[in-house]
């Protein structure tokens, strides 16, 4: 089970698992989230994709929203992985994002609270994401949390086309 029940939060907001209907308010927090990291340009996404990816017949990912009367305040877009380490499934979270006007009125908190509940309820092992080193509220705002860095990781991506150069020269 990767959602929870609905539950009520300050100000009259809603946190609940994501709906089709979401999508459109979904994709615009995605693309006011990168804005604030500087890579608004970096969003090719569209709605179709993120509704089959959301909601379709083999979901990639999930998102918990808080819905404050209509509008959606702040998300939480994740997915499920697998620790061979510790032999259980975790979550990773792809995206966490407050709009501005809501940041410090308990939602980001709420949306991590969430997941760990989820991995708590699944028996899963970590909840995991990443964080620009530039970040300095965020990062405070984790670790307030009790989240930690893992100083001695480095992330890595393959993009589309360094993929296909890679299957490429088999």
């Amino acid at each position: 089970m990767l959602t929870l029940a609905p539950q009520e939060l300050a100000g009259g907001a809603v946190l609940r698992p994501a709906e089709r209907t979401d999508v459109p308010q979904i994709l615009q927090r995605v693309h006011d989230l990168a804005l604030y990291e500087n890579e608004s340009d970096a969003v090719v996404n569209t709605q179709e994709l993120m509704e089959q990816q959301l909601f379709g017949r083999d979901p990639a990912a999930y998102a918990h929203v808080v819905d404050l009367h209509g509008t959606l305040a702040g998300i939480a877009v994740f997915f499920r992985t697998y620790s061979t380490w510790t032999g259980r499934p975790g979550i990773w979270l792809e995206d966490l994002f407050v709009t501005p006007e809501h940041r410090g009125s308990g939602y980001g908190k709420a949306l991590l609270t969430s997941l760990a509940e989820l991995c708590q309820i699944n028996g899963y092992s970590r909840l995991e994401w990443t964080v620009l080193d530039w970040n300095e509220p965020s990062i405070a705002f984790y670790r307030s949390l009790g989240a930690v860095p893992l100083d001695e990781w480095t992330s890595q991506r393959l993009d589309e086309q360094a993929i296909a150069r890679l299957v490429a020269g088999r």
